[in-house]
Parts: structure tokens; sequence; C-alpha cells
């Protein structure tokens, strides 16, 4: 009996330590998060495809081949009302009034805790769909990532979960449906490390790897299980081309920072531009109707594009190479800035495949005792434009490999992409995502430590430990108190508890100790009004903003500032320790400590 009871008591502390235990819960509910990321990556795609076989009456993988048989007034009716459509839903349905996307998520991830209202990110899928389907020149992944991040935000809020568990939990969105698009469960992962939770701390990875191999699985069994892009067995002939690859990556740089500035520089023209907003889009839809004219490569998100350029489909001429390199970059800097929804790695892959194609074939003819592979040249181009416009090299040069199936270049596609990535991070200092966020003013680069400081609230911190006097307290029993006390600051209240005064020690003494001293005066007299105050719903990033202009040890606390009723006071010692503390236990949580 007693045995038996025993047993039972053990099970149950096991039971309460399985679900106290925050990886385990984390794992189980990444399984969950991994599930909803795939089929919102699943759904886009089929969205896309319903859509734009109505547009041009064939899925999203095939418009280059279907555009070209189209008649010239479908290339310019389809994209113009498609904008247009797009411009009078973001215009009555939008809140920002432009489309959403990656820039927005790693925004929401480094200020707001992850959290991304449910109704904005479906809009959002909306506008991008229609954008993709009528055949705006931009990529599809971009908003699968910022739909999968949506589901994820709500379903951690719902959930009601801390912050850091709601990061790790959206990089779980985030990496299944990456890797659902992508069939890429490596790839996945790293991008939503990368780029979302930003590290790769034990206790994100293991969750993160667990939604982005569901994912994969999900996406296998409904789509199949095949890379995206097909190309010949490709390899490095010789280590003499290291220094090609390393121009290579120069040269990427050039037209990725050609490519970045050239969507910014069109967006901010436009902004200022006298057309109404709500028309922006039909007039970008028309843009990329005309250039699909003589282009028609420049429509949609370019993976047959891609494709021809990695298979030499594009023959030996240089200038088609060129011109369509030129052509999808203006055709998908017009559609961003017109504001059409959708993202950027699509046009970068095709952008660089394309790239990398002209630079092999101009490699061949300078040096033709070489033998080199202009298709090897374009698979490298392709990660090293990729990499510097997302500015995560990593996640971009495990995307292409699994993108392609070929690792055969291992050596050189990481070599470019992380040139590349260097001299863009050099010359800008910008990702197109953070560039983005600086155009909007908005600055992640000490997000961090920002995030910390917003999640402790000044209630946690108050002490009642503090030295407070009525207005009405004479001079001589303010003296009194004070010279028997060891504090820096003293706080004034009325009969309410209303705060109205203080005063620093030197400030007292110097007043209370008056060699002339006026019987009649009073605390009131002597005190000055506060300026700095806080209440009990500020954060700790604003007192330690106060403690940092301001020379003072403590800070008075009221209910509101609408009341003014004091409460408390927060101690600048308190405040350091509850940062450092916090800071201790976001580290231990990175690495899976519990």
């Amino acid at each position: 009996m007693w045995r038996s009871r025993g047993t039972s008591a053990a099970k149950n502390k096991l039971w309460l330590r399985l679900i106290r235990n925050d990886q385990l819960v984390l794992s189980v509910l990444a399984l969950t998060f991994g599930i909803g990321g795939a089929y919102s990556a699943i759904a886009f795609r089929l969205a896309i495809d319903a859509i734009q076989i109505v547009s041009y009456g064939a899925p999203s993988e095939e418009v280059y081949s279907t555009a070209i048989k189209l008649s010239w007034w479908h290339l310019l009716l389809a994209p113009t009302l498609g904008g247009l459509a797009v411009g009078i839903f973001i215009h009555f349905c939008m809140a920002e009034r432009r489309p959403l996307g990656v820039a927005d998520v790693m925004e929401s991830t480094a200020l707001r805790g992850g959290y991304i209202r449910l109704r904005d990110g479906i809009s959002a899928a909306v506008v991008s769909a229609t954008s993709i389907g009528v055949g705006a020149s931009v990529g599809r992944e971009g908003p699968v990532v910022h739909l999968a991040a949506t589901i994820s935000s709500y379903l951690s809020t719902r959930l009601k979960l801390d912050r850091s568990m709601n990061l790790t939990l959206l990089g779980c969105g985030v990496a299944s449906a990456v890797a659902a698009s992508f069939n890429a469960p490596i790839a996945g992962a790293f991008f939503a490390l990368e780029v979302v939770v930003g590290h790769y701390g034990l206790g994100a990875f293991a969750p993160v790897v667990i939604s982005s191999v569901t994912g994969t699985i999900i996406a296998r069994v409904h789509l199949g299980d095949f890379p995206a892009f097909t190309v010949p067995g490709l390899e490095l002939t010789s280590y003499s081309e290291l220094p090609l690859f390393i121009l290579l990556g120069v040269v990427c740089a050039a037209i990725a920072i050609f490519y970045m500035s050239t969507i910014i520089g069109i967006g901010r023209a436009l902004a200022k531009s006298p057309i109404p907003r709500i028309l922006l889009p039909a007039c970008g839809g028309l843009s990329v109707g005309m250039m699909a004219l003589i282009f028609p490569q420049v429509i949609g998100v370019g993976y047959e594009t891609t494709n021809l350029a990695l298979s030499g489909g594009f023959g030996a001429s240089i200038f088609l190479l060129v011109a369509l390199v030129l052509a999808k970059t203006i055709a998908s800097s017009v559609s961003l800035g017109c504001g059409f929804g959708g993202g950027v790695f699509s046009p970068s892959l095709c952008i660089g495949a394309l790239s990398g194609a002209a630079f092999g074939l101009v490699i061949a003819i300078l040096l033709p005792g070489l033998n080199v592979d202009p298709n090897a040249y374009s698979v490298v181009g392709m990660g090293a434009v990729a990499g510097a416009v997302l500015g995560a090299p990593i996640s971009t040069f495990l995307i292409i490999f699994e993108l392609t199936g070929d690792f055969g270049l291992t050596v050189a596609v990481l070599l470019s992409t992380a040139v590349s990535t260097l001299v863009v991070k050099q010359s800008v200092g910008h990702s197109m995502f953070t560039w983005q966020l600086k155009t909007r003013g908005v600055d992640i680069s000490n997000a961090g430590e920002h995030a910390i400081c917003q999640s402790i609230p000044v209630r946690q911190l108050v002490t009642k430990d503090f030295k407070k006097f009525a207005e009405e307290t004479t001079k001589s029993a303010l003296a009194e108190e004070i010279l028997s006390d060891s504090k820096r600051e003293y706080y004034l209240v009325d009969e309410n508890g209303i705060l109205t005064g203080f005063l620093t020690f030197s400030d007292a003494i110097s007043k209370v100790l008056d060699p002339n001293p006026n019987v009649f005066l009073t605390a009131k007299d002597l005190s000055k009004e506060p300026i700095s105050v806080l209440d009990l719903n500020d954060t700790l990033d604003k007192a330690l903003k106060f403690f940092e202009f301001g020379d003072f040890s403590s800070l008075p606390v009221v209910e509101t500032h609408s009341t003014m009723k004091l409460v408390g006071v927060v101690r600048h010692r308190d405040a350091i320790l509850a940062y450092n503390q916090e800071l201790i236990r976001l580290r231990r949580h990175e690495h899976g400590e519990t």
C-alpha cells in the first residue's frame, strides 16, 4: 500500500516536472506551429496559382512560357487591372496603406515582442498573392514568412507565453513556411534563426528544427519532393578559379547595391509623385506589362527565367543576359515601389543567376584556357546577390544548395556569398530589410537591449523604502529629518498623497541650513517641481533613460500621470540589477538551460 502511494507520488512529481519544462513544452508547440506554418505556405502558393490561372491561364511556375504566347493587350491588361484591385484593397483594408513583409516581421520581433495583428497579416497575404498572381515582378517567399509569422504570433498571444518563447515559436512558424516553400529543411531552420530569432542558442535551435522538418514533410506529401531549380552536376574544376569567384562576389555586391538602391529610390520618388496612392499599383502594373512586351521574362517570381539561366538556356548572348538583369531589376523595383505586395528574394535569385551567367561567359571569352563552365558561375552568382540582398549569408548559402540539390560548388558559393555580403555591409551598412526599416525611421540595431528593457514593467521594481514629507513640514523639522537620514532624494505630497515636489540631499542641505533662516519657510517653499516621473504602466526602458539624463539615485513612481498619486520609487541600482537578471535569464533560455 505504501509502495503504491510512493509510486503514485513519484509519477505525479515526474508529470509536474515534464509539464513545467520549458524545452519540452516548446518542442511540443513547435510541432503544432510547424503544421500551421507549412499549411499557410501551401495555401498561399495555391492562392497564387488560382489567381494566375485566371490572369494568364497558367500556374505560377509556368508564367513566362505562357506569357510569350499571349497577345500584347493581355500582357498590358492583366497587371494593370490587377494593380488597380491591389490599390483599392490596400486603400480601404490595410491600416498602414502599404504591403507588409519580412522587414515588418523583423521590426515586430525586435520592438514588439513578435506581436503581429492577425487582420494585418491576412490582408497582407491577400495583397501579395494577388500581386504575384497578376504578374508583379516580386517574390513569394517574403509574404510567406510574414503570413507564417502572423499565424504564429496569433497562437502565441492566445497561449499568453513570455517574450522569449513567443520569439522562438515565431521562428518555428517561419522556419516551417520557408522549408515548405523551398523544400529546404536546413535552410528553413537557419533562416528563421538568423533573421527572425536572432541567435543560434540551443533553446531555440531544437524547436525551430522540429518545425522546419515538419514543414518539409508536409510540403513533400502535398507538393512532391524535388528541388526548385534543376542544374546539371557542377564541380569546381580548379582552385585557380577561386580568385574569379572572389571577383564575382564583388561584382554581385555592386549588382545587389544597385538593385536595393533602385527599389528604395523608386519608392521615394513615387511617394512624392502627384499620382494618387490608390492608383500607383495600376501604374506599376502597366509599366511591368510594357516591359513584358519586350522581355516577358520579367513577369512573376521569375523561377522559369532563373532555371534557364542556370542551365544555359540563353546561350552565349551576353547582351541578352545583361539586358535581362537591368529589366528584372527595374521591373521588380517598380512593382515594389508602386505598392504591389511581395518579396525580394526570388527576384534577387533571378538577377544573381543572370549576372553569374553573363560573368561566366565573359570569363570564358577572356580566359579560354581555363575551360570555365558559365552555368557554375550562374549558381554562384545566384547565391552572392541573394545573400547580400537578404543580409543572411548562411541561410542563403544553404538555400542555394537545397534549391539546386547540387553541392559540387560549395567552396565557390560560400566564398562569393561571403565577399558580396561583406562588401555590401561595408558600403551601405544595410540589407534590403534593414534599409526599408531605416526609410521608415526604425532602427533595430540595439533592439535586443531595447526589448529587454520594454519587457520589464516599472511596477515590478517599485519599493516603498523612500522618504516623503507633507507640504507644510516646517524648515526646522525638515532639517532634523534630513540630517538623520542618508537618502539622496526626498518627495513632497499633499494631504491626498499627490506628488507635488522633490528635494535632492545637496539642495536640502544648502536651503535648510541657510545661515539666515526664515522660520516661516515650509518644505513646499524649498522644493522644486518633479520633472522625471514614472507611472506603474511605464517600463524599465523609460526609467533607464531618465537615469541616464539625470543624476538621480531614485525616481518617483505614481499610479498614473493623470492622478500623480505617489506609490513608491524605483532605485537606479534595482533597475540595473533587473536588467542584468533578465539578460542572464534570456541567455540561459537561449542555451536550453532551465
